[in-house]
């Protein structure tokens, strides 16, 4: 696989993760063969801890292909996080509707210059009980029908267990040594929606595909079948108040 410039703050952010990561985790990497060598391209992550952006940046800087990540804007006005967010070109995400439609727009722009940008579908950390992929978000399928770049499904597991997701105390759990399972599949094919309006259903119709085959890898990293529907966490909340006011009946 061909090498990419990687420039000097990706270089140096490498230079002081991988280190602890290489000595506190075992890892398990497999379908590397799917990241594009050359243009650009999407990439599509789940996620499940705090720590697991770190696993899945160290697995792909491996490759010579690094992503730009949609951030939070607030990250960038730190001044050592902020200076490596600008310095590895990551890209910020703004609340407001307008500042967002931005943040598609410059995804659009960095992919049509041959890089890569990883998506996290599912927008932030997965509420699902028992830690599978939620619905996700349209934004990922929006920029990849925008320019029909490969979209390629990434599932991870193990970041989880050493910082779990919304524990009381948010510790490292690192012993016994765990390992970070990273597995990439062939892009998923959006090409039955390329000529078709980007309405609301094309673009859920398309986030469907994507978010089942980043599950269906994430099976196969767990070695157990996935439920049958994504979890979303609306129609939970939903449910919880009905069970709520039938209890009280």
């Amino acid at each position: 696989m061909s090498r990419h410039r990687i420039g000097f703050w990706y270089r140096f952010t490498a230079v002081l993760a991988k280190p602890p990561l290489v000595v506190l985790f075992k890892r398990d990497w497999r379908g590397m063969e799917h990241i594009p060598a050359d243009g650009g391209f999407i990439t599509a992550v789940n996620h499940n801890s705090y720590l697991d952006p770190l696993s899945y940046a160290h697995y792909q800087y491996n490759t010579g292909r690094v992503p730009r990540f949609l951030a939070k804007a607030a990250l960038f006005k730190g001044s050592f996080v902020g200076a490596v967010l600008r310095g590895t070109g990551q890209i910020p995400v703004y609340r407001e509707s307008a500042d967002a439609a931005a943040a598609f727009k410059a995804a659009v722009e960095a992919i049509n210059k041959g890089e890569c940008v990883a998506f996290y579908p599912e927008g932030t950390l997965t509420r699902d009980p028992d830690m599978w992929p939620m619905e996700g978000k349209t934004g990922a399928a929006r920029v990849a029908l925008l320019t029909r770049a490969p979209v390629v499904p990434v599932a991870q597991w193990g970041a989880n267990e050493a910082m779990p997701p919304y524990a009381k105390e948010n510790k490292l759990r690192l012993f016994p040594r765990k390992t970070l399972k990273v597995l990439a599949g062939p892009p998923v094919d959006l090409s039955a929606y390329y000529d078709k309006e980007p309405t609301a259903d094309v673009l859920r119709a398309a986030t469907d595909d994507i978010m089942a085959a980043i599950t269906a890898l994430l099976a196969e990293l767990r070695g157990e079948p996935a439920p049958a529907e994504p979890y979303n966490p609306k129609k939970a909340r939903a449910a919880a108040r009905r069970k709520a006011q039938e209890d009280e009946k």
